[in-house]
């Protein structure tokens, strides 16, 4: 194997390997590839599931559209970065379908985070008066 073929093999490897995404200098402790199937899990549900639909077809309810799908995107993605670890251990799921759970949190984040916050964080009766 020729010196610059083994070089480019090894950089490959280490991008590819690179354990988090840090921001500013701080570790994020979030991972590439489950951020990546996360994203890909709210693009599915975005276009097969329309989870966030259209309304009008005037350019600013577009822009609003796409904004709103965009942003759900991402949050999708962070949330499944940071919940498919601890779903992973709290199902006793093997590490190879890590990819998967991170697809499937990513696919359901905006239903799921959305039941857990009427759940747990709906307005409590006041006592008293």
């Amino acid at each position: 194997m020729e010196p610059t073929i083994s070089a480019a093999a090894t950089l490959g490897g280490a991008a590819v390997s690179a354990s988090a995404i840090t921001a500013f200098g701080v570790p994020l402790g979030l991972h590439a590839d489950v951020l990546l199937a996360g994203f890909f899990g709210s693009l599915v549900a975005i276009i097969l599931l329309n989870t966030v639909p259209g309304s009008a077809d005037t350019w600013q309810e577009l822009l609003r559209t796409s904004t709103r799908r965009l942003s759900v995107a991402w949050a999708s993605s962070i949330t499944a970065g940071y919940i498919t670890p601890l779903a992973l251990l709290m199902a006793d799921v093997p590490q190879g379908l890590l990819l998967s759970m991170a697809f499937m949190v990513g696919a359901g984040a905006q239903r799921v985070l959305v039941a857990v916050m009427v759940r747990f964080w709906a307005e409590q009766p006041r006592q008293g008066g």
